[in-house]
Protein backbone atom coordinates (compact mmCIF):
# COMPACT_ATOMS: atom_id res chain seq x y z
CA UNK A 1 0.00 0.00 0.00
CA UNK A 2 3.03 2.44 0.54
CA UNK A 3 4.57 1.42 -2.33
CA UNK A 4 1.35 2.41 -4.30
CA UNK A 5 0.51 5.47 -2.42
CA UNK A 6 4.54 6.96 -2.83
CA UNK A 7 4.20 5.99 -6.48
CA UNK A 8 0.58 7.93 -7.04
CA UNK A 9 2.20 11.32 -5.19
CA UNK A 10 4.93 11.43 -6.92
CA UNK A 11 4.38 9.88 -10.21
CA UNK A 12 1.68 12.26 -10.89
CA UNK A 13 3.49 15.49 -10.64
CA UNK A 14 5.86 13.97 -12.58
CA UNK A 15 4.24 13.54 -15.53
CA UNK A 16 2.37 16.84 -15.58
CA UNK A 17 6.17 18.16 -15.11
CA UNK A 18 7.00 16.35 -18.27
CA UNK A 19 4.37 17.57 -20.27
CA UNK A 20 4.43 21.00 -19.57
CA UNK A 21 7.98 21.39 -19.72
CA UNK A 22 7.79 18.62 -22.94
CA UNK A 23 4.91 19.57 -25.32
CA UNK A 24 7.13 22.97 -26.40
CA UNK A 25 9.71 21.34 -27.71
CA UNK A 26 7.59 19.00 -30.02
CA UNK A 27 6.95 22.27 -31.78
CA UNK A 28 10.73 21.72 -32.54
CA UNK A 29 10.56 17.96 -33.40
CA UNK A 30 7.97 15.06 -31.98
CA UNK A 31 11.07 12.87 -31.74
CA UNK A 32 12.25 15.09 -29.08
CA UNK A 33 9.58 14.98 -27.10
CA UNK A 34 9.70 11.15 -27.72
CA UNK A 35 12.81 10.76 -26.52
CA UNK A 36 12.07 13.05 -23.03
CA UNK A 37 8.95 10.70 -22.50
CA UNK A 38 11.68 7.74 -22.39
CA UNK A 39 13.45 9.66 -19.63
CA UNK A 40 10.18 10.05 -18.04
CA UNK A 41 9.75 6.38 -17.82
CA UNK A 42 12.61 5.36 -16.55
CA UNK A 43 12.40 7.60 -13.51
CA UNK A 44 8.76 5.92 -13.53
CA UNK A 45 10.06 2.20 -13.53
CA UNK A 46 12.40 3.27 -10.32
CA UNK A 47 9.54 5.11 -8.53
CA UNK A 48 7.44 2.24 -8.45
CA UNK A 49 10.96 -0.37 -7.67
CA UNK A 50 10.53 -2.07 -11.01
CA UNK A 51 13.72 -2.96 -12.35
CA UNK A 52 13.84 -3.82 -15.94
CA UNK A 53 15.73 -6.11 -18.11
CA UNK A 54 15.93 -5.93 -21.91
CA UNK A 55 17.04 -8.78 -24.07
CA UNK A 56 17.80 -9.00 -28.34
CA UNK A 57 18.94 -5.29 -29.05
CA UNK A 58 20.41 -7.08 -31.83
CA UNK A 59 17.50 -7.48 -33.02
CA UNK A 60 16.51 -4.05 -33.72
CA UNK A 61 16.05 -3.69 -37.24
CA UNK A 62 17.83 -0.52 -39.14
CA UNK A 63 14.15 0.80 -40.45
CA UNK A 64 11.02 1.45 -39.90
CA UNK A 65 9.27 -1.38 -38.28
CA UNK A 66 5.66 -2.60 -36.66
CA UNK A 67 6.63 -3.58 -33.18
CA UNK A 68 3.92 -6.50 -31.31
CA UNK A 69 4.34 -6.89 -28.06
CA UNK A 70 2.22 -8.91 -25.74
CA UNK A 71 -0.01 -6.72 -22.82
CA UNK A 72 -0.33 -7.65 -19.56
CA UNK A 73 -0.34 -4.62 -17.31
CA UNK A 74 -0.45 -0.77 -17.58
CA UNK A 75 3.19 -0.83 -16.78
CA UNK A 76 4.17 -2.46 -20.31
CA UNK A 77 3.68 1.22 -21.79
CA UNK A 78 6.89 2.13 -19.00
CA UNK A 79 8.68 -1.07 -20.24
CA UNK A 80 8.56 -0.53 -24.15
CA UNK A 81 9.30 2.97 -23.76
CA UNK A 82 12.64 2.44 -21.28
CA UNK A 83 13.35 -0.64 -23.35
CA UNK A 84 13.21 0.23 -26.80
CA UNK A 85 15.82 2.52 -27.87
CA UNK A 86 14.14 3.93 -30.83
CA UNK A 87 11.94 6.09 -32.19
CA UNK A 88 8.47 5.04 -32.59
CA UNK A 89 4.81 5.75 -32.47
CA UNK A 90 1.75 4.52 -30.71
CA UNK A 91 -1.16 3.10 -32.02
CA UNK A 92 -3.61 3.71 -28.79
CA UNK A 93 -7.48 3.57 -28.42
CA UNK A 94 -8.92 6.92 -29.12
CA UNK A 95 -9.82 7.84 -25.47
CA UNK A 96 -6.49 8.44 -24.05
CA UNK A 97 -6.21 11.08 -26.41
CA UNK A 98 -9.59 12.69 -24.38
CA UNK A 99 -7.56 12.75 -21.21
CA UNK A 100 -6.74 16.45 -20.48
CA UNK A 101 -2.88 17.48 -21.49
CA UNK A 102 -2.45 14.18 -21.27
CA UNK A 103 -3.65 13.57 -24.83
CA UNK A 104 -2.63 16.56 -26.29
CA UNK A 105 1.09 15.46 -25.76
CA UNK A 106 0.32 12.09 -27.24
CA UNK A 107 -0.74 14.26 -30.44
CA UNK A 108 1.80 16.45 -30.22
CA UNK A 109 4.37 13.27 -30.16
CA UNK A 110 2.40 12.21 -33.43
CA UNK A 111 0.69 9.13 -31.58
CA UNK A 112 -2.20 7.64 -33.76
CA UNK A 113 -5.65 7.69 -32.14
CA UNK A 114 -7.79 4.41 -33.05
CA UNK A 115 -11.14 4.52 -32.81
CA UNK A 116 -12.52 0.70 -32.18
CA UNK A 117 -16.09 1.18 -31.94
CA UNK A 118 -15.97 3.10 -35.52
CA UNK A 119 -14.78 0.53 -38.17
CA UNK A 120 -14.49 3.59 -40.42
CA UNK A 121 -12.42 5.53 -38.36
CA UNK A 122 -10.29 2.62 -37.51
CA UNK A 123 -9.06 2.01 -41.21
CA UNK A 124 -8.34 5.66 -42.11
CA UNK A 125 -5.84 5.14 -38.73
CA UNK A 126 -4.44 2.30 -39.79
CA UNK A 127 -3.91 4.08 -43.20
CA UNK A 128 -2.41 6.80 -40.89
CA UNK A 129 -0.17 4.53 -39.78
CA UNK A 130 1.01 3.07 -42.49
CA UNK A 131 1.43 6.50 -43.88
CA UNK A 132 3.93 6.99 -40.98
CA UNK A 133 5.94 3.80 -41.75
CA UNK A 134 6.54 4.41 -45.22
CA UNK A 135 7.88 8.04 -44.09
CA UNK A 136 10.53 6.16 -41.72
CA UNK A 137 8.91 5.92 -38.74
CA UNK A 138 8.06 2.86 -36.82
CA UNK A 139 4.94 2.14 -34.95
CA UNK A 140 3.64 -0.14 -31.55
CA UNK A 141 1.09 -2.35 -31.77
CA UNK A 142 -0.37 -4.29 -28.48
CA UNK A 143 -2.32 -7.09 -31.24
CA UNK A 144 -4.19 -8.95 -28.06
CA UNK A 145 -6.14 -5.25 -28.43
CA UNK A 146 -6.65 -5.28 -24.47
CA UNK A 147 -4.42 -6.21 -21.89
CA UNK A 148 -4.56 -9.90 -20.47
CA UNK A 149 -6.39 -10.64 -17.48
CA UNK A 150 -4.22 -13.50 -16.00
CA UNK A 151 -1.09 -12.44 -17.67
CA UNK A 152 -1.75 -15.24 -20.57
CA UNK A 153 -1.84 -14.46 -24.08
CA UNK A 154 -4.98 -13.61 -25.63
CA UNK A 155 -5.55 -14.32 -29.38
CA UNK A 156 -4.40 -11.77 -31.68
CA UNK A 157 -6.59 -9.05 -33.79
CA UNK A 158 -5.53 -8.45 -37.27
CA UNK A 159 -5.92 -4.88 -37.87
CA UNK A 160 -1.81 -4.87 -36.83
CA UNK A 161 -0.93 -7.43 -39.42
CA UNK A 162 -2.63 -5.83 -42.11
CA UNK A 163 -1.15 -2.79 -41.75
CA UNK A 164 2.25 -4.12 -41.89
CA UNK A 165 1.30 -5.98 -45.22
CA UNK A 166 0.11 -2.78 -46.49
CA UNK A 167 3.06 -0.85 -45.18
CA UNK A 168 5.63 -3.86 -46.43
CA UNK A 169 6.77 -3.77 -43.23
CA UNK A 170 8.86 -6.23 -40.91
CA UNK A 171 7.55 -7.04 -37.74
CA UNK A 172 9.40 -7.07 -34.64
CA UNK A 173 7.77 -9.52 -32.34
CA UNK A 174 8.26 -8.49 -28.29
CA UNK A 175 7.76 -10.15 -25.38
CA UNK A 176 7.17 -8.82 -21.72
CA UNK A 177 7.17 -10.81 -19.16
CA UNK A 178 6.57 -9.78 -14.84
CA UNK A 179 4.44 -7.08 -15.93
CA UNK A 180 1.20 -8.45 -14.59
CA UNK A 181 2.99 -9.15 -11.47
CA UNK A 182 3.91 -5.70 -10.95
CA UNK A 183 0.52 -4.70 -11.33
CA UNK A 184 -2.39 -7.06 -12.92
CA UNK A 185 -5.43 -5.50 -14.35
CA UNK A 186 -8.45 -3.88 -12.91
CA UNK A 187 -6.14 -3.27 -9.81
CA UNK A 188 -4.37 -0.08 -8.92
CA UNK A 189 -2.26 -1.67 -6.63
CA UNK A 190 1.53 -1.88 -7.41
CA UNK A 191 3.57 -4.56 -6.14
CA UNK A 192 7.16 -3.78 -7.70
CA UNK A 193 9.62 -6.48 -9.04
CA UNK A 194 11.16 -7.48 -12.23
CA UNK A 195 10.17 -7.19 -16.14
CA UNK A 196 11.86 -8.31 -18.66
CA UNK A 197 11.46 -7.51 -22.00
CA UNK A 198 12.59 -9.81 -25.37
CA UNK A 199 13.36 -8.41 -28.48
CA UNK A 200 12.81 -11.30 -31.60
CA UNK A 201 14.00 -11.08 -34.91
CA UNK A 202 11.89 -9.38 -37.10
CA UNK A 203 9.24 -10.96 -39.05
CA UNK A 204 9.38 -9.74 -43.10
CA UNK A 205 6.17 -9.23 -44.73
CA UNK A 206 7.23 -7.80 -48.33
CA UNK A 207 5.47 -10.00 -50.84
CA UNK A 208 2.95 -11.35 -47.91
CA UNK A 209 -0.57 -11.30 -49.33
CA UNK A 210 -3.84 -10.78 -47.38
CA UNK A 211 -4.21 -14.68 -47.68
CA UNK A 212 -1.19 -15.28 -46.20
CA UNK A 213 -2.08 -13.00 -42.84
CA UNK A 214 -2.76 -16.13 -41.01
CA UNK A 215 0.58 -17.79 -41.10
CA UNK A 216 2.38 -13.93 -40.56
CA UNK A 217 -0.02 -14.23 -37.15
CA UNK A 218 1.37 -17.31 -36.26
CA UNK A 219 4.96 -16.45 -37.21
CA UNK A 220 4.52 -13.41 -34.92
CA UNK A 221 2.55 -15.02 -31.94
CA UNK A 222 5.04 -18.17 -31.76
CA UNK A 223 8.53 -16.75 -30.51
CA UNK A 224 6.29 -14.28 -27.90
CA UNK A 225 4.52 -17.74 -26.49
CA UNK A 226 7.78 -19.44 -26.65
CA UNK A 227 9.01 -17.05 -23.97
CA UNK A 228 6.24 -17.21 -21.89
CA UNK A 229 6.03 -21.33 -22.04
CA UNK A 230 2.53 -21.11 -23.38
CA UNK A 231 1.30 -23.29 -27.02
CA UNK A 232 0.48 -21.54 -29.66
CA UNK A 233 -2.99 -21.50 -28.45
CA UNK A 234 -1.99 -19.69 -25.13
Amino acid sequence: MLRTLFFYITFIPLTLFVILTGVPVSFLSPDYLHTYARQWARVGLLLARVRLTVEGHEHLPPGAAVYMSNHQSNFDILALFAGLPVQFRWLAKEELFRVPLFGFAMRRTGYIPVDRSDHKKAIRSMAEAARRISEGTSVIVFPEGTRSPDGALLPFKKGGFVLAIDAAAPIVPVAIRGSHDVMPKYTRWIRGGHIRVTIFPAVPTAGTTPAGRNALMEAVRRPIAGVMGENRDG
